[in-house]
C-alpha cells in the first residue's frame, strides 16, 4: 500500500499539469451532466416495513388522489378578547378571506371554517384550509402573494391571523451568518496551524472541489437512481469535513518531510505513501459507516449514506492525486516561516505541545484514563431517557407564524388537534361494511386518550373507509405514543368481531413508527459498523487490542454526545443559551446521523494519530517513546482538524430551526469529546498501560493477515532518487531564500 501510494504521489507531482487538468475536466463533465439531467421525483417519504406506511399505501390505492402532496395552508383566526369569530363582522372578514384565497389558477380548493365546522367550542378560534394543485416548490410568487395579501387584509380587521402548512413555509436555513463565521474560524485555524496562507488554503480548495464534483454527480444521477434534493445534505457535510481532514494530513506530512531535508518531489511522494495510507484506511472506515446506514431499512437513509460514501471516496482520491500535484506547483509556498528561517533538514527539535502532553499522560496513565472514562460516562447517562420523534411547528421559534398558528389551534381545539390519527378501515372481508366501520369508530372513540372521532368517509366502492381520531395530548407527548400502541394492541378482538381490518396512520403515527424503527436499528447498526471497522483496523495496526480500544473510545464519545443532546434539547438544560424555544423528543434520524458522521471523523483521528505511533514502533521506538513520537508529529494536526470541524458544525447552532440546531450541537460536541478526551487522553493512557501488549498479534494471525504496510516500512528500503529525479524540480527551499 505505502509503496503504491508513494509512486502515485510521485507521478502526480511530476505530471501535475495533467492531474490538474484531469480534475478540471471531471468537474466540467459532471457539471454539464447535472445541468442537463432531468429532475428526480422525491420519494423520501417512503418508509417500508411500518404500519403507517402500509395504511398510507392502502389509502392511495382505495382513495386515488387523496394523499396528494400539493401545497396547503391552514389559516387560523382568533377573535380579539371577549369576541367570537362567529360575530357578524368577524364572520364577514373570514368569508371574504376564503373567497379571495380561492381565486387563483393554482388553487384546488379553499374551505372556510363555517363550511367545514372548523370553529372551536367557545367560538374564539377558527381555521380555513387552502389547498393547491402543485407542490410548495412549484407555487408561483403570484400565488403566494395573493394568499399573503388576503391574510394581511384579514389582520387589518382586528383579527389575529396566523398561517401554518407548506404554502408559505420557508426552507430552514443552515446557519446563515453563524455558519460563515464557522468556516472563517476553520480558515483561521488552518492559518495558525500551518503559518502559511497557501497551506491553509490548499485543504479548503481541494475539499470544495471534491464537494462540487460530488454534488454535481448526485444531481446528474438523480433521475437514474431516484435521488431527492435532500440526498446531498450528508454528502456535502461529510465531503467537506473529510476532504479538509485528508488534505490537511498529507500537507502536514509533506511539510514534515521537507523539514527533514527531502526534495519537494520526494517529500510529496513520502507524504502520499505514509499519511496517504492513513487517509485510505480512514476513508474506508467512513465508507463502512455510511454504507451501514442501509441496515436501518429506510430508502432515504440508504441513498443518503451511499451518496455521502461516494463523496468521501472522491475526497480520498483528490487528496492522493491533486494535493501532490498542487504541491508540485507551489512546493515552498506551503512551508511555514519558521521552517524557512531554520532551513531544510532542521525539523525544529524534539519538544512541542504534543510531545509534552504525551509525556504527561505517560507519567499518569491511570488518573487520566479514569477521569476520561468516568467523565464521559456521567455525561452519557441522559441517553437512557432518549425519546425520538419528529419535531414540527411546536419546536419552531415563537417569532414564526407557523408556531403561533400551532399554539392557537392547541389552545382553541385542544393539544391533540395538531396531530390527529388517521384510521384506514379495510372492510372488504366484512358482511356489512358500514356496520363494521361504525363498530370500529365507536371502539376507537371510547378508547381512553381519544377526545373525538370524525365521521367515516367511504370510497366509491364502499369497501374502505377513513376517519380521524383526535388524541387528548400533543403529537410529541409520550401519552400519544402510548395511545397509538393501545389502539393497535386492542384491535384483534374488534377485527374478529367485524370481519374488517384497520390500520393507524397519519403524520403523528408515521413519526412514531419511524422513530421506533430507527431506535430498534441503532444497536444493529453499531454492531455492523463497529465490527467491520475493528476488522479493518486489525489489518491497519496488526494488533488485537488497538482496534478494540478504538471502538470502545468511539462508543464513549458518541454516547456522551447523545447524552448531551438529550440533556439540552429534551431536558432543557441550558437550552435558552442556544435559543431553543421548545424542548421535546430528539429528531428520529439524529442518532443515526450522529453515529455515522462522528464514527467517520473519529476513525480519521484514530488512524492518523495511532498510525504514526505504529510507524515509530515498527521503526524501533519503545512503546512509550512511540506514543510521544506519534503525538509530536500528529497531535497538532488532529487538534486543528477537530477545531475546524467544531467550527463548521457550530455554525448550524445559529439556525432558527430546532432540528438543525440539534444536528449542529450534537456534531460539534461529539467532535469535542472524541478528539480532545478520547484521542488525546483515553487513547494514550490505554496504550501506556498496555505497553508492548498493545501491538501484540498472535503469530498464526500475523501470517494469515495480508501485509498492507500502512506505516511505510517498505519505503525505508527503496532505492534513492537518481540525480535526474532529484533535479526534476529544482525549486527547493534554499532557492526561495536566495
Amino acid at each position: 500500500m505505502a509503496t503504491f501510494l508513494y509512486r502515485l504521489g510521485r507521478l502526480a507531482f511530476r505530471r501535475r499539469w495533467y492531474v490538474a487538468l484531469l480534475w478540471v475536466a471531471v468537474l466540467a463533465a459532471v457539471g454539464f451532466g447535472a445541468a442537463t439531467a432531468p429532475a428526480a421525483s422525491d420519494d423520501a417519504s417512503t418508509m417500508p416495513g411500518i404500519e403507517s406506511q402500509k395504511a398510507f399505501d392502502l389509502l392511495e390505492q382505495r382513495f386515488p388522489g387523496t394523499a396528494a402532496d400539493g401545497a396547503n395552508a391552514r389559516v387560523v383566526f382568533v377573535a380579539p378578547g371577549g369576541q367570537k369569530v362567529t360575530a357578524a363582522d368577524n364572520r364577514a372578514v373570514i368569508e371574504k378571506f376564503v373567497d379571495e384565497a380561492a381565486d387563483g389558477r393554482q388553487v384546488a380548493s379553499a374551505v372556510g371554517p363555517f363550511q367545514a365546522k372548523a370553529v372551536s367550542k367557545d367560538a374564539s378560534t377558527a381555521y380555513a384550509t387552502v389547498t393547491y394543485k402543485v407542490k410548495a416548490d412549484d407555487l408561483t410568487d403570484t400565488a403566494k402573494k395573493k394568499l399573503q395579501d388576503a391574510i394581511d387584509q384579514a389582520r387589518d380587521s382586528g383579527l389575529t391571523v396566523e398561517v401554518g402548512g407548506t404554502a408559505l413555509a420557508t426552507q430552514p436555513a443552515a446557519g446563515g451568518a453563524a455558519e460563515i463565521i464557522g468556516i472563517s474560524i476553520a480558515a483561521l485555524v488552518l492559518l495558525v496551524t500551518f503559518g502559511s496562507m497557501a497551506a491553509a488554503g490548499l485543504p479548503l480548495l481541494t475539499a470544495i472541489l471534491g464537494v462540487g464534483i460530488s454534488m454535481a454527480s448526485i444531481l446528474a444521477l438523480a433521475s437514474t437512481f431516484g435521488l431527492s434534493e435532500t440526498t446531498g445534505t450528508l454528502a456535502t457535510m461529510l465531503g467537506l469535513a473529510c476532504g479538509i481532514d485528508y488534505a490537511l494530513f498529507i500537507v502536514s506530512r509533506y511539510r514534515e518531510e521537507r523539514a527533514k531535508g527531502h526534495t519537494p518531489q520526494e517529500a510529496a511522494s513520502l507524504a502520499a505513501g505514509t499519511a496517504g495510507s492513513a487517509v485510505v484506511f480512514a476513508g474506508l472506515t467512513v465508507v463502512i459507516a455510511l454504507a451501514g446506514l442501509s441496515v436501518v431499512g429506510i430508502p432515504m437513509l440508504t441513498k443518503m449514506g451511499l451518496a455521502a460514501a461516494g463523496a468521501v471516496v472522491i475526497g480520498v482520491v483528490i487528496s492522493l492525486t491533486l494535493v501532490p500535484a498542487l504541491l508540485g506547483f507551489w512546493p515552498n509556498a506551503v512551508l511555514s516561516r519558521s521552517t524557512r528561517k531554520r532551513g531544510v533538514g532542521k525539523d525544529g527539535g524534539e519538544n512541542n505541545g504534543g510531545s509534552r502532553w504525551a509525556r504527561f499522560v505517560l507519567r499518569r496513565p491511570v488518573p487520566v484514563l479514569l477521569l476520561s472514562v468516568v467523565g464521559l460516562g456521567v455525561i452519557a447517562l441522559p441517553v437512557l431517557d432518549l425519546q425520538l420523534g419528529m419535531p414540527g411547528d411546536e419546536a419552531k421559534a415563537t417569532s414564526t407564524t407557523e408556531r403561533r398558528a400551532y399554539d392557537d389551534l392547541a389552545k382553541g381545539f385542544g393539544p391533540g388537534f395538531n396531530g390527529p390519527l388517521t384510521i384506514v378501515v379495510d372492510a372488504k372481508g366484512a358482511d356489512d361494511p358500514k356496520a363494521a366501520v361504525t363498530t370500529i369508530t365507536q371502539k376507537i372513540g371510547a378508547t381512553k386518550g381519544v377526545v373525538s372521532v370524525s365521521a367515516a368517509r367511504f370510497n366509491s366502492a364502499g369497501d374502505t373507509a377513513v376517519f380521524s381520531a383526535t388524541p387528548s395530548t400533543s403529537p410529541t407527548d409520550k401519552k400519544t405514543q402510548d395511545l397509538v400502541h393501545t389502539i393497535r394492541d386492542n384491535r384483534s378482538a374488534t377485527e374478529s368481531a367485524t370481519g374488517a381490518t384497520f390500520e393507524v396512520t397519519g403524520t403523528t403515527a408515521l413519526n412514531i413508527d419511524v422513530s421506533q424503527k430507527v431506535q430498534s436499528a441503532l444497536i444493529p447498526y453499531l454492531v455492523v459498523v463497529v465490527g467491520l471497522a475493528i476488522v479493518l483496523l486489525l489489518l491497519v495496526f496488526r494488533s488485537i487490542l488497538v482496534p478494540l480500544k478504538a471502538a470502545a473510545g468511539f462508543l464513549l464519545s458518541v454516547l456522551a454526545a447523545l447524552g448531551s443532546v438529550v440533556a439540552v434539547f429534551q431536558w432543557g438544560w441550558g437550552a435558552s443559551l442556544l435559543g431553543v424555544q421548545e424542548t421535546g423528543p430528539i429528531m428520529n434520524m439524529m442518532p443515526i446521523f450522529l453515529v455515522g458522521i462522528v464514527f467517520g471523523l473519529a476513525m480519521d483521528y484514530e488512524v492518523f494519530l495511532v498510525a504514526r505511533m505504529r510507524e515509530a514502533y515498527v521503526h524501533g521506538d519503545e512503546p512509550g517513546q512511540a506514543i510521544t513520537t506519534g503525538f509530536r508529529y500528529s497531535a497538532r494536526v488532529v487538534v486543528a482538524a477537530a477545531l475546524i470541524m467544531m467550527a463548521v458544525f457550530s455554525g448550524f447552532i445559529g439556525a432558527s430551526e430546532s432540528m438543525i440546531k440539534t444536528i449542529g450541537f450534537g456534531l460539534a460536541i461529539a467532535v469535542l469529546f472524541d478528539a480532545f478526551v478520547v484521542r488525546m487522553a483515553f487513547v494514550p493512557a490505554v496504550l501506556a498501560l498496555l505497553g508492548k501488549a498493545a501491538w501484540w498479534l498472535p503469530r498464526w494471525l500475523d501470517k494469515a493477515l495480508p501485509n498492507i504496510d500502512v506505516e511505510g516500512e517498505a519505503l525505508t528500503h527503496r532505492p534513492a532518487d537518481t540525480p535526474e529525479e532529484q533535479a526534476g524540480h529544482p525549486a527547493d527551499l534554499e532557492s526561495v531564500r536566495a
